[in-house]
Formats: structure tokens, sequence, C-alpha cells
């Protein structure tokens, strides 16, 4: 551990965040407790200006954000200070925003506010964020960013692209996180929700009949629907009862059109799929069954139950006379996509510069622990950024349980990612990049047109993801399965030390953000 000393503030460079063109696009989040009842059990939560989800984010790809987050949290059941990350976005030279607490930042302390600043930098697409302290997302604070491309390639496909046409698909639980997270980390199986939500409204067994969600069309036009898996466990299929659905863009990122009928989404993924409104004019299900990874054992869930109606213009104000469950048909195989622009693994089929295998396990013994390579992820008790900025360079620099791996800036990146799944597909996420898929759950080895996106899920046999390390920053990999993260499931790159502190690539610091540490740190265990 590389400690902190007086010389600390020659290393850290101090700038004003300003947008070269495009526009500052600000946001105000109060980040407070309050009731809500998606699927009509009312619990308290931990809430983005009082809704679930959160507050759309909306922006062009040549703004800066400006997010200031006030924190006002007050319940003793749940986590009181907070983090935001921001699920997609690369954050070149400002992974000080990145929101993970203890990779890139101290959490938010309740009672103080802090603004992040994130030059968008040229990227588009549909991302998302949540809380990134312990699981506290659970609990609510979740929600969608769309960044709008004037010249998006796909822009002639599609008719209408608003905030009418984000759709998100989450996990709700009746419980706070941090009794349900005691009691997993005490030896027991992943928590099962309660039930599956689309847009926040979701239905469980023997509770009320609370109104579907419901996406209005009309006839003749064609629409872009950005879907959004904003769970903390459950995958989903989604499908639209007699409509066909062309895949545009996969986790931010344009790919070659592909025409499906249904498609798996993990936690964290983002498919963009357009929607020709050509059939008759009645309500259409839209479905989203979820996929469990283990048998359920809470009576409130029914997994089927997870629907909305589209509503063309002109229909009943009702639901579909038509059956509910029925499953999707010609669902997407993941290796069939392929990236629309600049397509190919970097490096081709040559050898990376640098291949890591992590093989991934779960113990009981003692309690719940997922582990990369025998190595349980812990929290540092310093930020990684902030001790990469203090000097920090080489892996004797990190303690064990930090699992920081150094990567050399620009050099070709190729992970290994298998294990005992123990029946899950983990949905494994980078924070910094977007990856090429080379290997998946499925297909042929593929470096010419993979897919790529910034979560792939792996089960079986061996996952190959390929990126180049030119983003210097520390970087989170872990599984978005919310419980496996925080049983460890887990690995940090530091990438390109060296450049994150000075030279072109160097990171931003704010005094706003090194004041983060001294007030936590301050706090009383309980506001923690």
């Amino acid at each position: 551990m590389v400690s902190l000393t007086s010389s600390f503030k020659l290393l850290v460079q101090f700038a004003v965040f300003s947008a070269v063109l495009g526009a500052d696009v600000n946001y105000v989040f109060n980040i407070a407790n309050g009731n809500i009842a998606p699927d009509g059990f009312t619990r308290p939560a931990v809430l983005v200006n009082g809704v679930f989800p959160g507050t759309l984010i909306e922006a062009t790809p040549a703004d800066t954000l400006h997010i200031t987050v006030n924190n006002q949290l007050t319940n003793p059941l749940m986590r009181r200070s907070t983090s935001v990350h921001w699920h997609g976005l690369f954050q070149g030279r400002t992974a000080s925003e990145d929101g993970p607490a203890m990779v890139t930042q101290c959490p938010i302390a309740p009672g103080h506010s802090y603004t992040y600043d994130i030059p968008l930098r040229g990227q588009a697409g549909t991302h998302w964020y949540h809380s990134h302290l312990s699981s506290q997302y659970v609990d609510g604070l979740r929600g969608v960013i769309v960044v709008r491309d004037p010249n998006d390639p796909h822009l002639s496909l599609y008719d209408e692209d608003n905030a009418n046409t984000v759709i998100t698909l989450g996990d709700w639980y009746h419980n706070p996180a941090p009794g349900i997270q005691e009691i997993y980390m005490a030896g027991n199986h992943e928590p099962i929700p309660d039930s599956g939500t689309i847009n926040g409204r979701g239905r469980y067994i023997g509770g009320p009949t609370v109104q579907r969600t419901r996406v209005n069309v009309v006839q003749g036009k064609k629409y872009r629907l950005r879907v959004v898996n904003i769970s903390a466990y459950s995958g989903f299929t989604f499908s639209i009862e007699g409509h066909s659905l062309t895949i545009i863009e996969v986790d931010g990122v344009s790919h070659v059109p592909k025409v499906v009928g249904g498609f798996d989404i993990y936690v964290g993924q983002r498919y963009s799929v357009i929607v020709d409104a050509n059939q008759a004019i009645k309500n259409y299900w839209i479905r989203a069954p979820m996929e469990l990874q283990h048998d359920s054992d809470n009576d409130n869930l029914d997994t089927d139950n997870v629907y909305a109606v589209l509503h063309y213009e002109g229909a009943p104000d009702a639901e579909p006379t038509t059956p509910a469950k029925v499953g999707a048909s010609n669902v997407l195989e993941e290796y069939q996509l392929a990236a629309l622009e600049n397509p190919g693994a970097p490096g081709g089929s040559a050898p990376a510069d640098r291949i890591i295998d992590l093989q991934f396990s779960r113990e009981t013994s003692g309690g719940t622990k997922w582990k990369f390579n025998g190595i349980q992820y812990q929290s540092p008790s310093v930020p990684t950024l902030l001790q990469i900025i203090s000097g920090a360079t080489n892996p004797a620099d990190f303690t064990t349980s930090e699992h920081t791996l150094v990567l050399n800036h620009n050099e070709i990146v190729e992970i290994h990612l298998h294990g005992s799944a123990n029946g899950h597909v983990h949905p494994f996420h980078l924070h910094g990049h977007a990856f090429d898929v080379v290997q998946g759950n499925s297909g042929p080895i593929n470096y010419v047109n993979p897919p790529r996106r910034d979560v792939v899920g792996i089960k079986g046999g061996t996952g190959i993801i390929r990126f180049k390390a030119d983003n210097p920053g520390p970087w989170f990999l872990h599984c978005h399965i919310d419980w496996h993260l925080e049983a460890g499931l887990a690995v940090v790159f530091a990438e390109a030390p060296a450049e994150q502190r000075s030279g072109p690539n160097a990171q931003i610091i704010k005094q706003e953000w090194l004041d983060l540490c001294p007030i936590y740190n301050a706090l009383p265990a309980d506001q923690k």
C-alpha cells in the first residue's frame, strides 16, 4: 500500500471541466429515502428525485454532463452514504467520476454533495446509472442514460426515439438490501427477488393488480426501443407479441442490423431494437419472463408474470385478449452479432500482448465467497485511483485482497473467463471500455467481426474478450449479479499507472473529489 504524503499535491492535476463542443447538461439528483410500491407492496427505498427508476438522463455525444448528487439518506435499514456509477461511459481522463466506491472514489457522506463532471467525448448510445456502494442499488438507485447521436448510422431506420421508448427491466425485493445481503453472505444461496418490473411496474403472487406499463405506438411508424436490464440478479427474455425486433445497438455500440424474435438480456446489458408498428390496431403483449439461476424459494415470485402492453393508437384501453404466456421464437444467439464500425477484435487473430486467465469459483464454508484465481476481492481503505495518483505503479503496491492487475499502456489484452458457474450465467462487466466478445457461451471463436459490448454473459466453457488498454485508469471487472460482486467476484485493472499521473492522458482531479475521503472517513459506522 502506498503511503499518502505531503508530496501528493504535486502529483495531482487540478482542472476545470468544460465542453470543447456541445452543451453543459446539468442534472440534480436528490438521493433520499421514500416509500414506494412498484409491485403493490409498499417498502422504503433509496430513490433518485423520488422515483423508480430514477430520472432519465438525456444528452448528445458532444455534451458534458454535470450531475450534482445530494445525499439526503437517513434510513438506518439501508446504506446512508452513496456513490453513483455511470455504466457504459468510458470516462477518458475522468476515472474520478466513474463511481465505484473505493476503486475510483470515497463514497458521498449523508448530508453532503458531489458533482460528477463527465465530458462524453463523442460517445453515444444507451447506458445506465446505479449506486456502486455495496448492494445499495438493489434498494432503488438506478436509472437510464440515453446519448442520442445526430449522426447515428441507423437514423433512417426509425421514426421515434424518445423518453417513451425507453424500457427498463428490473427485479424488485420487498426487504432492504443490507439484511438480505447478510443472510446471503452467511453461506446461503442467492436471494430471489419478489417480482420483476417493466418501467418500474410489476406484480407478485397474492399482490394487487398493478396497472401494466404501456408503450404507445401509431400504426405505420417505426420505433427505436432502448431496452435496459437494471436488475441486481435476474436475466430476462424479451419479445413483443406479433412483432419482430431488429437489433441495431448493443451496450452503446452500433451493430449490423439483426432481425430476431426475442433476446436474452442479462444484468447490465442494453439493446436498441427497431419495432415496426405494422400490425393490426390492437394491444399486444410485451413479454419479459425472468431467467433465474436456481430454483425459486420465494413464494411471491411468478417468473412469467413480467408483462407490459404495446398499445396501438385507436385500440381499446385494455390488456391484450391473447394468451400472455407464450415463449419467444428465433431468440438471438449473441455470436450472430457484429459490430458495425471498425469491426474486428484489437490485434486481429495475432497473439495478444497480454493474456489474463481468470478462473472463478464459489465457496460457502465460513460464509459465501466468490473468487477469481482463488482471491476474494475486498475493497481497500484508500481508493485505488488515489493510490495510483500518489505513486502506486507495480502489483506489489497493492494488497492481495485488492486483486489489482497492472496493464501497460496500449497493449492488447485478452481475458479468458471460466470456472464453476454454480448454475449461473455470470454477466461480467468491464468499466472504462467496450470489448470484443471473441468467444461467448456459444458459436465459434471469431476475431474478424465479433460482437462488441461491455457486459458478457458467461456460464459454461471459456469466454474470451479482447480490448486495447488505451484508456488509463483503474477499471473494475466484476460479475454484475450484485450479490456475487459483494461476495468478491471482481478484479481491478490498474491501466497505465504512469500515464494516469502525467502526460496527455493524465487524470483530471478536482478538490471536491479529494475532499470526499476525509469527510467519509470521519463518519460513524452507522452512516457509512
